[in-house]
């Protein structure tokens, strides 16, 4: 018995949430006009993003290296900061709150696939990133994880599972080492 066969692989109905012109017309816009933008033009980027479906906040800060898969998957609030080299990995819905920051190079993961399935099943699971929390650099976020409101991630983390609210977690996978507040 076979524990991978790929050539029974199918992407369930409308998995992208949009058709395939306006998935590939995004990453040629985000390769093209996205990506190239000056740093200080957030209000452009909030522009694209808002064109092809993104919910986004007042005076959002988004850097020109962040990566976005399917912006109309994705809710962002009120003065949060998507930091260079971050990865929204949007197969699923990412909702991030108000006064969120996302620093450098995290990544968060909303899609996989099932392994104990040979056809190998995508599935995607929303994340949450409630208001005022902090995901330090090279945070990876995995699909469903919903981090309730003033949470600290520290740097180079990964989180599997939910987090409570107004902690500091750190490692891989994290553990609460104190209150924030």
């Amino acid at each position: 018995m076979k524990v991978q066969e790929l050539d029974k692989f199918k992407l369930p109905k409308n998995f992208r949430g949009r058709n395939a012109f306006i998935v590939q017309l995004w990453w040629l816009v985000q390769s093209l006009l996205f990506r190239t933008s000056p740093q200080f033009l957030y209000g452009y980027r909030r522009f694209l993003l808002r064109l092809f479906g993104a919910k986004i906040g007042k005076k959002v800060i988004i850097r020109p290296t962040v990566k976005i898969t399917y912006p109309w998957k994705i809710s962002i609030g009120d003065y949060s900061w998507i930091g260079d080299d971050v990865d929204l990995y949007s197969l699923g819905e990412i909702e991030i709150g108000e006064n969120v920051v996302i620093s450098q190079k995290s990544y968060l993961c909303t899609g996989s696939h099932d392994y104990k399935n040979s056809e190998f099943p995508i599935y995607a699971k929303k994340i949450i990133i409630e208001d005022e929390c902090w995901l330090a650099t090279d945070v990876f976020i995995a699909p469903g994880v919903n981090i309730k409101k003033g949470t600290l991630v520290g740097a180079r983390s990964s989180v599997y599972s939910d987090l409570k609210s107004n902690k500091i977690y750190i490692g891989n996978p994290v553990k609460e080492i104190k209150d924030r507040v």
